[in-house]
């Protein structure tokens, strides 16, 4: 089965051997794909919505993968239980459902070796959320696709007698720790463009002059600060090598 590139990704994520279950699993591309290449002997697919998973078994059954493709009905990660899943993917959702769905499984933190996350929107506050709950993110990666861009996040609970990790910068909560210190090249291309926008919105707000354009205006400034803080870190992989 071929995938978008995104969820190319997503996959290339799991380990090998691993028991995936894939929450919000839509058609079921990824629990397909997964046991169809040999990454997983068995996979699960979960959705919060009776007709994405019709599809999803339709599907697995085109394929012929009914008995090593479970589908469960059920609202994030409320039909999965402790030691039936190593790995838990949740992809192609807002930050705020990721972090209630993570929150809701939180008797699975522990029992689940690898997280891997894909949020459509608000990065900042799934990485804080992360950080403050004792994950830890070892491995990341951005792509461009169809002129967007998306991260996928592997994260782990750090181990329980480990030092508490050192708390992220605003760079690194909005752009990504690993990104950053890899230099990543789609996330320096991604912030030439931010960087742009930024300054094209800043000076219509200039121009404006209005008491509210003033106050978006200064929180501007803090965000180009920390775009522009970031795009050097990554610079200095090119300027350096």
């Amino acid at each position: 089965m071929r995938l978008s590139y995104r969820l190319e990704t997503v996959a290339s994520f799991v380990d090998k051997g691993s028991i995936a279950a894939d929450v919000g699993t839509d058609h079921g591309y990824i629990p397909i794909c997964l046991v169809e290449r040999g990454i997983c002997p068995a996979a699960i697919g979960m959705d919060v919505r009776e007709g994405p998973l019709l599809r999803a078994r339709e599907h697995i059954r085109e394929h012929g993968l009914e008995s090593v493709i479970q589908t469960r009905l059920g609202d994030g990660l409320a039909r999965l239980e402790p030691g039936e899943a190593d790995t838990v993917v949740i992809a192609g959702m807002g930050g705020e459902l990721i972090i209630r769905i993570l929150e809701g499984g939180k008797r699975l933190w522990d029992s689940v070796e690898s997280w891997i996350l894909s949020p459509q929107s608000e990065l900042e506050k799934v990485r804080l959320f992360l950080w403050e709950n004792g994950f830890e993110t070892f491995k990341e990666a951005m792509v461009e696709e169809d002129g967007k861009y998306y991260t996928v996040m592997k994260c782990r609970r750090a181990a329980a007698d480990g030092s508490p990790a050192a708390a992220p910068t605003p760079a690194q909560l909005k752009y990504g720790r690993i990104l950053l210190e890899k230099g990543d090249p789609v996330l320096k291309a991604y912030l030439e463009k931010e960087i742009g926008q930024l300054e094209a919105i800043g000076e219509r707000l200039r121009n404006s002059g209005t008491d509210k354009a003033k106050r978006r205006l200064a929180e501007l400034k803090e965000e180009q600060k920390t775009a522009e803080e970031a795009y050097h870190e990554v610079q200095r992989h090119y300027t350096d090598s």
